[in-house]
């Protein structure tokens, strides 16, 4: 686990530059510091938690403060409209999972998206799309539980963001360009403007010039800034009660939604136990139902601990045919056995026990495929999250993984806010004959929409100790590619021994069962793709699948090593001194 610890010579050493980026370039040395570490998809939030660490806070209060101003800085992928999961490791040991998950309003029902007169995909776009949000109501408690800061300190950069605004960098300006109508996706019929015009919602105060065709022009969110204002003066409340929270209800159903002023004042996130399991003498934490992140995350590692990886090599089509058999069985128990605590029996001590994984382990062949049957869809491109790491020189270690699901959410914006909205409730199982907008299915009810109730999620933010000390901090965006891409970057350092850019910029590969389809990113050699074809996966090339892992490796002298992932935008550093 150290920073450069021993690699074997000649081969393992090409491969492992070869695989160092989507390019097949070297990898840059990752960032490194002695005092903390930050590390997320956006410069400016990166900033943020780092100026939290040095004004004297803790990793807590500098993962906050990066949160909000990510949710400033990644409009198209998070914000205050949506939820968030955090998940905290302290020095002292103590571990807490804290769900803020948005919630389905009380006057959801099971076949509420089956109804006839109802619009094309009323789950993805529009009122009836939003659940309600828990991002704010989930950062104030993870200050007031751990960190050492003011909710008003922890919002301070994020609120001059939105009202100075920031460069949108050439990730972000995709995204734009999309909205404009520069490029044809029917998905977004919105027009960038003087403003923002979403499909769902009034002008919106988004202030950028008519010819932002290229990257460097600057995003001002006046609107946003005041909200941001209100919540810093007055707390959650600011956003759970009075003008605000009435006006995201009176947005919501004004395009054909259900959420009240009333489901906004219940809301409350939650703090869980983290997902336990073990990998290679590493201790893993990761995050619990609703999310089926961590017990896929350990349910792949257990699978595959029972193999030679190293000895296979990084990259090799043994390797990749081995993890992907267990990715497989991982998502199918996905599908029948995961979905909120809270409202449904959820067997994970089964499904991450290690006795489970020798029965399941004993279905891959080195050799050929498992059968899989059953309908499904490939999943499509997730920009709708996005995660951020962070460690300080105490030890303490956090993981927020923040979303509003697919892209720019339901595409509501509620006006005089800056608030765009979620389209969470796509996440649910909202018709059992069809596949959600990731391609993922249920196969029981226990996804199915019920008040109150979160949906499943496959956010996985992920921390890994070993003699007590963290040693691995890690999480993406990118739909159910989360799950897969975060213990790849775990799997590249503990056991292909990549320092942790290497292991973020290797090249990724994914398979959730339904459909029957092993995703890889295109820089994989031919003859490995030909050697899994020839094993009998279907394999489907693509130059990039869409995710954005961004982690922290801690070696044994204390040195902290933060990589950013090179298909986003983003920074690693830590504090000046």
């Amino acid at each position: 686990m150290s920073h450069r610890s021993f690699r074997a010579a000649g081969l393992a050493l090409a491969l492992a530059l070869l695989w160092a980026s989507p390019l097949g370039a070297a990898a840059p040395e990752p960032a490194r510091s002695r005092t903390g570490m930050v590390v997320t998809p956006h410069p400016e939030a990166t900033r943020a938690g780092v100026a939290a660490l040095e004004a004297g806070g803790n990793a807590i209060d500098a993962a906050v403060a990066a949160a909000f101003a990510m949710a400033v800085t990644q409009p198209q992928s998070n914000g205050i409209g949506g939820g968030a999961f955090v998940l905290v490791r302290l020095a002292d040991g103590r571990a807490f999972a804290l769900d803020a998950r948005e919630t389905a309003p009380a006057a959801s029902t099971p076949d509420m998206y089956l109804q006839p007169g109802l619009p094309e995909r009323p789950s993805l776009l529009g009122g009836l799309a939003v659940g309600t949000p828990g991002m704010v109501a989930g950062m104030a408690l993870a200050l007031e539980k751990w960190g050492t800061q003011s909710l008003a300190q922890a919002l301070g950069p994020s609120i001059a963001l939105a009202a100075e605004g920031y460069e949108v960098g050439s990730y972000q300006q995709t995204w734009v360009d999309r909205l404009s109508g520069r490029s044809a996706i029917p998905r977004f019929s919105a027009v960038f403007a003087k403003g923002l015009r979403t499909r769902f919602g009034e002008m919106a105060a988004i202030h950028m010039p008519e010819d932002a065709t290229e990257p460097g022009w600057v995003l001002r969110q006046p609107d946003l800034a005041k909200t941001l204002s209100a919540i810093a003066a007055d707390g959650p409340r600011a956003f759970y009660e009075g003008e605000i929270a009435r006006a995201i209800a009176e947005a919501t159903q004004k395009h054909g939604g259900i959420l009240t002023a009333e489901d906004l004042a219940a809301y409350r996130p939650v703090v869980r136990e983290p997902v336990r399991g073990t990998y290679r003498g590493l201790e893993v934490l990761s995050f619990p139902p609703p999310s089926s992140g961590g017990v896929a995350v350990v349910q792949v590692l257990n699978l595959v601990e029972g193999f030679d990886l190293r000895g296979f090599g990084a990259g090799s089509s043994a390797a990749i045919h081995h993890l992907a058999e267990a990715m497989k069985l991982a998502f199918a128990d996905r599908a029948a056995h995961l979905g909120d605590p809270d409202f449904t029996p959820v067997p994970v001590e089964k499904l991450t026990s290690e006795a489970y994984a020798d029965e399941l382990r004993a279905r891959i062949h080195p050799d050929r495929v498992a059968v899989v049957d059953g309908p499904g869809i490939a999943p499509r491109d997730d920009q709708g999250t996005a995660h951020l790491s962070v460690t300080d020189a105490a030890g303490n270690a956090v993981a927020i993984t923040s979303t509003i699901n697919g892209p720019f959410g339901s595409m509501v914006m509620v006006p005089g806010t800056g608030i765009l909205l979620n389209n969470e409730m796509d996440d649910f199982t909202t018709d059992p004959n069809a596949p959600n907008l990731y391609g993922l299915v249920g196969t029981t009810s226990a996804n199915l929409v019920e008040p109150g109730k979160r949906p499943l999620s496959s956010m996985a933010p992920t921390i890994a100790t070993k003699d007590g000390k963290v040693r691995f901090v890690g999480g993406s965006n990118g739909g159910p590619r989360i799950i897969t891409a975060t213990l790849l970057s775990m799997i590249h350092v503990v056991d292909h021994d990549m320092d942790v850019q290497e292991a973020v910029s290797a090249p990724r590969f994914h398979h959730q069962w339904r459909p029957d389809v092993l995703q890889l990113e295109g820089a994989h050699p031919a003859d490995v793709v030909e050697a899994l074809r020839a094993r009998g996966h279907e394999v489907k090339v693509a130059d990039e699948l869409v995710t954005g892992v961004e982690a922290i490796v801690v070696g044994p002298d204390g040195t902290q090593y933060g990589a950013p992932d090179p298909r986003r935008n983003g920074l690693a550093a830590g504090p000046a001194r």
